[in-house]
C-alpha cells in the first residue's frame, strides 16, 4: 500500500488574499460519490455557502464524479480553512443524506496560485470542459454541475 503524501503538499503553500487559486478534492479512493444527482449538488451548495460567508468568490467550479475543481479569489481564510470547512460541511451533509462511506474526501487538496499572465477565462473554461474530455456528456450544457461567472 502505498505510503501517503500528502503533508508535501503544504509545503511552501502560501494564503494571499484576493488572490486566484485553482483548488483540486479528490474523493477517498476516488469513489464516485458525486456521480449522484443529490449528491453533486449537496456538494454545490456547500461551494455557495464559502462565498457567502465571504470566505472566498468562486469564479468557476465543477463538480465531477469523483473530484472537484474550484477557481476561487482568496478572500478573508486561509487556503486551509477555505478547504477544512468546505470539506467538513459537505462530508456532513453527504452523510444527513445516506452516504456512509467515511471518509468522503481524500485528506489534503491541491492548489495552485494563478499568476498575472494566466487568462483567468481560459483556465475557467478548462474547468468546465472536464465533463466533456471525461466523455460524460457531448455538451458542456448537458452537465448540471459547473458554474462560471464569465460562461
Amino acid at each position: 500500500m502505498p505510503v501517503a503524501q500528502s503533508h508535501l503538499l503544504r509545503r511552501g503553500r502560501f494564503s494571499e488574499p484576493g488572490r486566484l487559486y485553482l483548488l483540486t478534492s479528490i474523493t477517498h479512493q476516488r469513489k464516485p460519490f458525486f456521480g449522484d444527482f443529490h449528491n453533486a449538488r449537496l456538494v454545490v451548495q456547500q461551494l455557495r455557502r464559502s462565498d457567502q460567508e465571504q470566505a472566498c468568490r468562486s469564479l468557476a467550479w465543477v463538480v465531477m464524479p469523483d473530484h472537484l475543481h474550484w477557481l476561487v479569489e482568496l478572500k478573508s481564510v486561509t487556503l486551509g480553512t477555505l478547504m477544512r470547512r468546505f470539506k467538513s460541511r459537505s462530508s456532513l451533509e453527504l452523510h444527513k443524506a445516506g452516504v456512509r462511506h467515511h471518509p468522503i474526501w481524500q485528506s489534503g487538496y491541491q492548489d495552485h496560485a494563478l499568476r498575472r499572465v494566466e487568462n483567468v477565462v481560459h483556465v475557467a473554461r478548462y474547468i468546465v470542459a472536464n465533463p466533456l474530455r471525461a466523455g460524460l456528456v457531448s455538451s458542456v450544457r448537458d452537465y448540471p454541475h459547473w458554474d462560471a461567472v464569465w460562461l
